[in-house]
């Protein structure tokens, strides 16, 4: 008897397999879809309880709560045992109400005010792994819940946080729908404005990505090496900063979730950015890939400042993500950081949770599921944890603007 392992069929027309396969994959993902989210269903949002209003509001829970006994702003949802609970719309509506009622010099409305610039916020890796696209869309969340008009740009073409927002890039973003559109050097060039779409979170739009974006991958090249990048108006790195200033009035924070990988439109995005948030592991290999990163980044980005490039950043900073504090490696990793980025390491890092990951397996994060659906120990935790995070950022982006 033959005991010798059978050795596999060379695979002679391989790109027929692969395509088969995507197909296949694809048809079981449309599938999956349509049973979990009917045709036209739009991503739905959870209400928040009262103590979580108030804190994206900025007051006590005891002032809200006094509010609503009073009939005053917006009503909240009463359950029969007295629990109150907010809407995303209803907390901007006591926004408004809190704002117009406010002692002189106090505001509400965390809107862009005077001379206040734009701050858009690059989050880049050169690794996959990184947690950059959940660190990205929880960051957006958090702006637009506490008050401010967000505009979140998938420029991966992975096109992850598209999906966490409800728009699958297979089904959901056609051809000429991401900001390949807006950036792209022929005559079919549209206005970002018209690629832009509103999100399940009130102050919160969102520019799809999918696979269309790496045609600016291929083409940009193309076009440098033919000299006509005069035709098609400034070089490629100018390209998404003109797309941003058109929508500039609209938005007070752009925050841009960079492909893992130091191409055309991760240069694009960080000579647009006004900050750059690099999101790390603190692990050996992803420190190490961290390290080779920022080589590469530093020399491109030298040669771009020769070309013209806008250098100029409010804030760099480096966010520690998936840390567990129990583990020795880690927290040795952390601190060797933190002894040669000084204070470019954000002080609050994002712990490792189970309640980011299982949320994700639903395309949802922390602040879409709900507090039941986990121990409440394991969702404070995260929670409080991603609020430090998110918190001590948008510090960085108010005193940009010379905030208190």
């Amino acid at each position: 008897m033959n005991m010798a392992p059978q050795i596999e069929k060379a695979i002679s027309d391989v790109d027929q397999l692969i395509i088969g396969q995507a197909q296949e994959l694809s048809d079981k993902l449309k599938q999956h879809r349509l049973e979990m989210f009917p045709p036209r269903a739009l991503k739905g949002l959870r209400e928040f309880q009262l103590a979580e209003a108030a804190r994206f509001l900025g007051v006590t829970s005891g002032y809200l709560r006094n509010l609503s006994l009073e009939g005053k702003g917006a009503l909240p949802q009463v359950t029969p045992s007295g629990r109150r609970s907010y809407t995303a719309e209803q907390m901007e509506e006591m926004r408004s109400f809190l704002e117009h009622n406010a002692r002189a010099g106090t505001h509400y409305m965390r809107h862009r005010r005077g001379n206040e610039h734009l701050q858009v916020v690059a989050v880049v890796n050169f690794k996959g792994g990184s947690g950059k696209t959940t660190s990205a869309a929880h960051l957006a969340q958090h702006l637009a819940l506490t008050g401010h008009r967000v505009l979140a740009v998938d420029l991966d073409p992975q096109a992850s946080l598209s999906a966490i927002h409800g728009f699958q890039p297979e089904f959901d973003v056609n051809e000429n729908e991401t900001l390949y559109a807006a950036i792209r050097y022929d005559d079919q060039r549209r206005p970002l404005r018209e690629i832009i779409r509103p999100t399940n979170f009130p102050n919160l739009h969102l520019v799809p990505g999918n696979l269309e974006l790496m045609e600016f991958e291929h083409d940009t090249p193309r076009v440098l090496a033919q000299g006509k990048a005069g035709d098609y108006g400034r070089v490629f790195f100018a390209r998404l900063d003109e797309a941003l200033s058109s929508v500039a009035d609209d938005y007070d924070v752009v925050i841009i979730d960079c492909p893992p990988q130091l191409g055309f439109l991760t240069m694009s995005a960080i000579c647009g950015a006004t900050a750059v948030l690099i999101t790390v592991h603190p692990q050996m290999l992803d420190v190490m890939s961290m390290c080779q990163f920022l080589q590469m980044l530093g020399e491109v980005l030298n040669t771009l400042k020769g070309a013209g490039g806008n250098m100029n950043l409010d804030w760099l900073r480096y966010l520690v993500t998936r840390y567990d504090p129990q583990d020795g490696p880690q927290t040795q990793m952390v601190a060797f950081m933190r002894s040669m980025f000084k204070n470019h390491v954000l002080t609050n890092p994002m712990l490792r949770s189970v309640a980011i990951s299982d949320a994700a397996m639903t395309n949802q994060t922390l602040y879409e599921v709900e507090r039941n659906q986990f121990t409440r120990a394991t969702y404070d935790r995260a929670m409080e944890a991603m609020d430090a995070v998110n918190t001590e950022i948008a510090d960085l982006i108010h005193k940009a603007w010379g905030r208190k």
